[in-house]
C-alpha cells in the first residue's frame, strides 16, 4: 500500500528521523508524564485548576531534577539510520520509476 501511494505522488519523499535521536523524545515523555501523574484522572473545574495542578506538576518535577543521559551506542544508532535511510531511498526510487514508467504510457 505504501509504494502504490508513493507512485501516485512522485513528488513526496520520505526522511528518516531515528527515534533515537529526536529531541522530541525528551518533550513527548515530559508530556506523557504529566498526563500521567497530574492530568489523566484529575477533575478541574477551571483553567486557573488545570493550571494550578500543572504549575505544581512543574514545581515537584524541577525540585528533584534528573540530568538526561545518553545511553544508546553510538555505532548501532548510525547503523540503525543507514538501514532506514537505504530503505526508505530504495522506496522512494521505485515510487519514481513507476511514475516515470505512468507519464509514458500517457
Amino acid at each position: 500500500m505504501p509504494r502504490r501511494w508513493l507512485a501516485r505522488r512522485p513528488r513526496w519523499a520520505f526522511h528518516f528521523t531515528p527515534t533515537s535521536a529526536s529531541g522530541f523524545n525528551a518533550a513527548e515523555g515530559f508530556f506523557a508524564k504529566l498526563t500521567r501523574c497530574r492530568l489523566k484522572r484529575g477533575v478541574f473545574r477551571s483553567l486557573v485548576d488545570l493550571q494550578v495542578a500543572i504549575n505544581r506538576f512543574l514545581a515537584e518535577t524541577n525540585s528533584t531534577p534528573k540530568p538526561f543521559v545518553w545511553t544508546a551506542d553510538p555505532k548501532r544508532v548510525l547503523a540503525a539510520f543507514k538501514r532506514e535511510k537505504e530503505a526508505l531511498e530504495s522506496i522512494h526510487k521505485q515510487s519514481r520509476k513507476s511514475a516515470f514508467k505512468r507519464s509514458l504510457r500517457r
